[in-house]
């Protein structure tokens, strides 16, 4: 095998032609990435440090919002309502849009500058925190500044392209004492937040099956879509980190099959239609149902079922409002887009990031919950590409939390 592949590849090796599954390469895990998953490795005092103390000031914390694209925007709308937060730079090309909202919105503290002069932003003193949502290529680069420039960060996922870049990310934050947060913003979500409690209460008993659908709307950009990293990466992730979280466990095979069913993501080799399999230790199956585009809403479900019951988690519309008439009964459409579905999850995750820079509370999200959640999507589009099952050496890729 080639040494110079990167870790998303070279975990991966197929044992034969006879043999109809792929293995993880233990030995190439062992010598190159079974570190990034040991458990010693995420301590509850290593997972998000928080600043130091004297920087646990009673002023508002300092914000630097790298980017103000659509999820830059929702995260801007966040910090002028927190009153933990002072908005103090925008980064983003389009600098006219930002001040525009900076004007609309009152906010007088702020500064907008282009990438160009990121180094002033990380030179001042007043930021303590970064948040990063610009397009996905350059998240990696922005986290590692941020991080030699000892800030707390703040970034949307993915936080680098490869397992292997994101845990050098973990690495530098440890290095300089400072949080690095990977938005898995439905954590905080909360009707899965609620599904979650109930689970692990034992509500439903032993869970046998978890049934995970994600369908987007509108249909994004092309022009987004062809940096995104892919349907597994910018979509499934978000589904197998719940899924993982929901069971404790991480699976021991993933199958993933796919097609491309819209002609303008055929044509850039996107996939539009995934379907993956999960099993994992205990036995639980669990299965994933992504679509980039569902012209009736935004799309996403989520079911448990245990020997004792089910919890489902289901679609939600604005209002409550129903109408019945005499051919039938109707109510308003779901969410249209991930911006209203999960509005409270993106309030909540950074409230709760807050309360991490100021050392009040341990980071939800560790590093190995990256990790593992980036791992295994690795481990879908091996699958779907090969056709074959790929298993996951569990000696290394074991959960830190249950």
């Amino acid at each position: 095998m080639d040494g110079q592949k990167n870790v998303s590849t070279a975990m991966f090796e197929q044992l034969s032609t006879e043999d109809s599954q792929i293995r993880l390469n233990r030995d190439m895990a062992q010598s190159t990435t079974s570190k990034l998953f040991e458990r010693e490795n995420f301590e509850s005092g290593s997972l998000c440090p928080p600043i130091s103390e004297t920087e646990n000031r009673s002023r508002p914390l300092g914000v630097a919002l790298f980017g103000f694209g659509r999820a830059g925007h929702i995260h801007f709308g966040n910090i002028i309502k927190n009153r933990q937060l002072e908005l103090l730079w925008i980064v983003d090309l389009d600098w006219k849009k930002a001040e525009d909202s900076l004007v609309a919105e009152r906010v007088n503290t702020a500064k907008v500058v282009t990438p160009d002069h990121m180094n002033k932003v990380l030179e001042d003193d007043r930021v303590d925190v970064v948040i990063v949502a610009t397009p996905t290529p350059t998240h990696e680069d922005i986290v590692r500044e941020a991080l030699l420039a000892h800030k707390g960060v703040f970034c949307e996922k993915p936080i680098a392209k490869t397992l292997e870049d994101t845990a050098s990310l973990y690495d530098e934050a440890e290095r300089v004492g400072k949080p690095l947060y990977c938005a898995f913003q439905r954590r905080f979500d909360p009707s899965l937040r609620s599904l979650h409690e109930r689970v692990m209460h034992g509500d439903i008993g032993k869970i046998h099956v978890i049934k995970s659908c994600s369908r987007d709307s509108p249909l994004p950009a092309v022009e987004f879509l062809k940096t995104s990293g892919g349907i597994f990466h910018d979509c499934g992730v978000h589904d197998i980190d719940v899924i993982c979280w929901m069971v404790g466990e991480a699976p021991v095979s993933v199958y993933a099959t796919a097609h491309s069913f819209i002609p303008s993501l055929a044509e850039i080799g996107e996939l539009d239609t995934v379907a993956i399999v999960l099993k994992f230790p205990s036995g639980v199956i669990a299965t994933v149902d992504l679509s980039r585009l569902a012209v009736y809403g935004y799309d996403q479900r989520l079911e448990v079922f245990g020997d004792q019951g089910m919890i489902t988690a289901q679609n939600r519309s604005p209002t409550t409002l129903s109408r019945a008439v005499a051919n039938g009964v109707s109510s308003d459409p779901i969410d249209y887009s991930f911006h209203s579905r999960y509005r409270e999850a993106y309030e909540y995750e950074l409230d709760h990031f807050v309360e991490v820079l100021k050392g009040s509370r341990e980071c939800e999200i560790s590093r190995h919950d990256v990790l593992l959640a980036i791992g295994i999507a690795d481990a879908c589009e091996m699958s779907y590409k090969s056709g074959h099952t790929v298993l996951i050496d569990t000696d290394f890729t074991k959960p830190d939390r249950v």
